[in-house]
């Protein structure tokens, strides 16, 4: 017998490269890079079937920096609105979406 769809948390693929950011960014300000990097993983996060201690975590980042999740997207929307949060590796401008 199988097990039921949807009852079992899944392991997300960049979970290991995720995990020590996240540890960094508990342990630091609210800088605008930081700010882009939280509103970065919110995102691929949010509503992903497991990973709840990373989940978990970015919430307590964003309670210890005072911050709601839709304050958190606002500031960094005026961030990338100016733009140089992320430096392009390349010659060419690029969009890092990992």
């Amino acid at each position: 017998m199988s097990e039921p769809t949807g009852k079992k948390d899944q392991q997300h693929p960049l979970y290991n490269r995720d995990r020590p950011l996240i540890d960094i960014l508990l342990s630091q300000q609210a800088t605008d890079y930081n700010l882009a990097e939280l509103a970065r993983l919110q995102i691929r996060y949010q509503g992903f079937p497991g990973a709840r201690d990373i989940q978990k975590d970015l919430d307590k980042v964003l309670q210890q920096w005072g911050l709601t999740e839709a304050q958190l997207f606002e500031k960094t929307r005026q961030l990338h609105d100016v733009g140089g949060i992320y430096k392009s590796r390349g010659k060419k401008e690029e969009q890092d979406w990992n």
